[in-house]
């Protein structure tokens, strides 16, 4: 059985939880780094990026996540868990995980009040998925090797590298799974190739 872990330092945790299992596939939440060697696959949540970042300071997270994505293990990042993933914030701050070849820009379409929930359409994925974006960053460039999935307002709001997947909106909070389906195959296709 796929096992997937919600790294479970602050932010939407729960609801990823309920979708994973909803989908038929076993959820952990990550407390500890330890649980990492439990897991096939792991969702990095929305949250606020600089407060989760700080947590996995302070309780050894940063080496074993980067460690996990040697392994080639998938990783998926939503809103703050992009943030986490990327190698360069705009020149705000130094990456935290530095693993995905992205630039971004922290809460690039405005603050809590610019909240909004658009239908998008997604690489991969045949009818438009519906997307809510809060606080969402934006990614400004991608490297050679990221494959764009989908943009809004010439913004590009998700990616994939390798076994890294990312969002710039909470695919969690919708009752929609195809975009989290996408991981999910993701996570199976790597256990398949072992």
């Amino acid at each position: 059985m796929t096992t997937i872990g919600v790294l479970d330092l602050q932010g939407a945790t729960i609801e990823h939880i309920q979708q994973l299992e909803g989908l038929g596939v076993d959820a952990l939440l990550v407390k500890k780094p330890e649980q990492l060697q439990q897991i096939d696959g792991l969702i990095i949540p929305g949250g606020e990026s600089t407060a989760i970042g700080k947590m996995m300071k302070r309780y050894d997270f940063i080496e074993p996540i980067q460690q996990f994505a040697s392994l080639g293990k998938p990783i998926f990042g939503t809103c703050a868990g992009l943030v986490l993933l990327a190698k360069d914030l705009g020149g705000a701050e130094d990456s935290h995980l530095n693993l995905m070849d992205i630039s971004i820009q922290r809460n690039g379409f405005g603050r809590q009040r610019d909240s909004f929930e658009i239908d998008l359409s997604i690489k991969g994925i045949d009818q438009p998925v519906p997307a809510v974006f809060i606080r969402a960053p934006y990614i400004e460039s991608v490297g050679n090797n990221v494959d764009v999935l989908a943009t809004h307002d010439d913004k590009i709001v998700a990616a994939k590298q390798n076994n890294l997947l990312v969002s710039s909106f909470h695919p969690e909070l919708t009752d929609d799974c195809r975009f989290l389906q996408l991981f999910i195959n993701m996570v199976e296709s790597k256990l398949q190739s072992q």
